[in-house]
């Protein structure tokens, strides 16, 4: 058995509010935990998209009640709210804006980046859905700006490769690459934004993981009948699968740096000592379905033989979970 920081994951959709039949706080924050994650970041695209304080308010009242882990939040922004953003500096650890189609209606186009660059005055990062040629376009307004910018889910070599570009103009951008984009490819058949790409890409993200700063879970929640039905939406649930994932290609020194050296750094996320999860990293086994806290019940990796086994999870000295049992009540995590 191995003891890790409690990890950190800086990119969930834990659907609360209004898409709870997926997920909500209190089933997401469960996955979190059995999934050795200490600490999640929520997104701000949920069906109503957070981008009023008002908004953000009451997404954090709904969340207090209901959390085992630790939660911070990231605010939204489509160009028509810059008056926001001074209310909510201090609430948040990112903006996050999306340059290409995805879940909900939340593009924003080339005229509103520009301004929304210009108004947000926070060190807080500014993160980024881009794909591919979209990319260069954010690259050149963070060459103009220099703000401190975090391209999320790179999937692909030559998004990969306009960053390292970037990093080695000292460009203040830092990345991140899912559990699917390294361990499904396009022959997966699974729907995702951004797509999954080729064997050759997939490859290349491997050998350039010493460039990536961080695994995002990206975790997506949404049911079976919904990824079942004619117009599937978008995305994966992963938060009980990033670590068990990881274990059986990185080691342990990369995985800490991934899940957790980084995202604290980037996303200035207070590290307590005595917060850390126990592993059982010889531990073998068949993922299950059945066996899965998140609320949608179902994972893109279930068949797979999987490494890794979450004994026990303390947070803040306090033990939060221990032999697959919870010990603790909803609303014992922290808003951070």
């Amino acid at each position: 058995m191995i003891r890790l920081p409690g990890l950190i994951d800086p990119h969930v959709h834990l659907r609360d509010p209004g898409q709870t039949q997926k997920e909500d706080f209190l089933t997401g924050t469960t996955a979190a935990i059995f999934g050795g994650f200490t600490t999640v970041l929520d997104m701000p695209n949920n069906k109503i998209p957070v981008t009023t304080a008002s908004r953000l308010n009451k997404k954090i009242k709904i969340a207090r009640k209901k959390i085992f882990c630790d939660v911070g939040f990231y605010f939204g922004s489509l160009g028509d709210n810059l008056d926001q953003f001074p209310l909510i500096y201090d609430r948040v650890h990112g903006l996050k804006l999306y340059l290409n189609q995805t879940t909900g209606d939340y593009l924003i186009r080339d005229k509103e980046l520009l301004a929304i660059y210009e108004h947000w005055q926070s060190d807080k990062p500014i993160l980024i859905h881009a794909e591919e040629s979209v990319l260069e376009k954010v690259l050149t307004v963070v060459k103009k700006n220099g703000k401190r910018t975090h391209i999320c889910h790179v999937s692909s070599k030559n998004e990969l490769r306009q960053i390292i570009s970037a990093k080695k103009n000292n460009l203040p951008v830092t990345c991140g690459v899912t559990p699917h984009h390294l361990f499904l490819t396009e022959k997966d058949n699974q729907l995702m934004k951004p797509t999954l790409k080729t064997a050759q890409d997939q490859k290349y993200l491997w050998k350039n993981i010493s460039a990536i700063d961080i695994v995002e879970s990206d975790h997506a929640p949404h049911t079976v009948e919904e990824k079942s039905s004619a117009k599937p939406p978008f995305g994966v649930p992963n938060l009980e699968t990033t670590l068990p994932l990881l274990l059986t290609r990185l080691p342990i020194k990369e995985i800490i740096r991934l899940c957790f050296t980084n995202p604290a750094r980037i996303f200035k996320i207070v590290f307590d000592t005595k917060t850390y999860i126990a592993v059982d990293e010889k531990f073998t086994y068949t993922l299950e379905n059945r066996n899965l806290k998140t609320k949608c019940g179902w994972s893109p990796f279930a068949g797979r033989r999987l490494r890794g086994r979450i004994i026990k999870v303390v947070v803040r000295g306090i033990t939060v979970m221990e032999n697959c049992r919870l010990q603790i009540t909803p609303g014992s995590g922290k808003i951070i």
